[in-house]
């Protein structure tokens, strides 16, 4: 790998991770875009294609070792180029699909560091349904604005769903050995929201940077990533000051269901009485 580093930004959806690479984007010693990334997608498909290569499965089967190292080099060598143009030590990658590939994250960036942002649950959800009362007349990309609000919530958090599919590769983070986990940084939202200061400072000392202070009532606004690609229920747009956001009320059953289905989350990230 070449001489850069970089910090991956992963996590739930509508928990921060766009405000965190807004928030990297000020140090100076980091390139953060700020816009998910195609990288993860491009080696995922050079890989996929790969293994299906005939030729490349008859040199393996002739020279295995040799070929395999050719193998590996290379996509050391896309990732390299991929960020060729970087003149800061640290660039960013945001792309919440690297959460299920830290495995092989783990062996195409040997000094890999990730975030993780996470958010209560069931303001997550609550944020989600807001966005859809503001967009109702247009549907979900998985089709799912006929559904009621719980049927929409069980889909929204079953194992393939937008939350429930990455909240399952955080917790399944937890099988990984402890030297991988020690390359992982949580970021609660609440927390970033409360103390965006004491945050970030934390994170920088995390991997070894200088502390740069924020200007809160001036912070960097670039063009955000597409929206109409979500069909604007998950908006990217970002903001000059850091504002707090509001509590969304939400139904007690489906509240409840989060909590108890997803116990293990809120004693990892909400330890005081099982919430926030």
């Amino acid at each position: 790998m070449s001489d850069k580093r970089i910090l991956y930004v992963a996590g739930l959806p509508r928990s921060g991770s766009t405000l965190m690479c807004q928030l990297l984007s000020t140090h100076p010693e980091i390139d953060c875009p700020g816009h998910s990334s195609p990288l993860l997608h491009a080696i995922g498909v050079l890989r996929r294609e790969l293994s299906d290569n005939d030729f490349l499965l008859a040199q393996l089967d002739a020279d295995f070792d040799r070929t395999y190292r050719r193998l590996v080099r290379a996509f050391h060598g896309f990732v390299d180029g991929w960020f060729a143009e970087s003149r800061e030590p640290w660039v960013v990658d945001k792309n919440r699909g690297w959460l299920p590939q830290v495995q092989w994250l783990a062996q195409l960036d040997p000094d890999f560091r990730m975030v993780v942002c996470v958010r209560e649950l069931s303001q997550i959800y609550g944020s989600i349904e807001a966005q859809h009362e503001r967009t109702i007349f247009l549907d979900f990309p998985d089709h799912t604005a006929h559904l009621s609000r719980h049927a929409r919530a069980a889909k929204g958090f079953g194992p393939d769903g937008v939350v429930g599919a990455p909240l399952r590769a955080i917790e399944s983070l937890r099988d990984e050995p402890a030297a991988l986990q020690e390359r992982l940084f949580y970021v609660v939202y609440e927390h970033l929201m409360a103390d965006p200061q004491d945050v970030m400072a934390s994170l920088y000392r995390w991997l070894g940077l200088p502390v740069a202070p924020l200007d809160l009532e001036d912070l960097p606004v670039r063009p955000h990533e597409s929206d109409s690609y979500y069909r604007f229920k998950y908006p990217h747009e970002t903001r000059s000051r850091l504002a707090p956001t509001r509590r969304h009320e939400v139904p007690a059953r489906i509240e409840r269901e989060l909590r108890a289905e997803f116990a293990w989350f809120y004693r990892l990230f909400y330890p005081s009485a099982g919430g926030e």
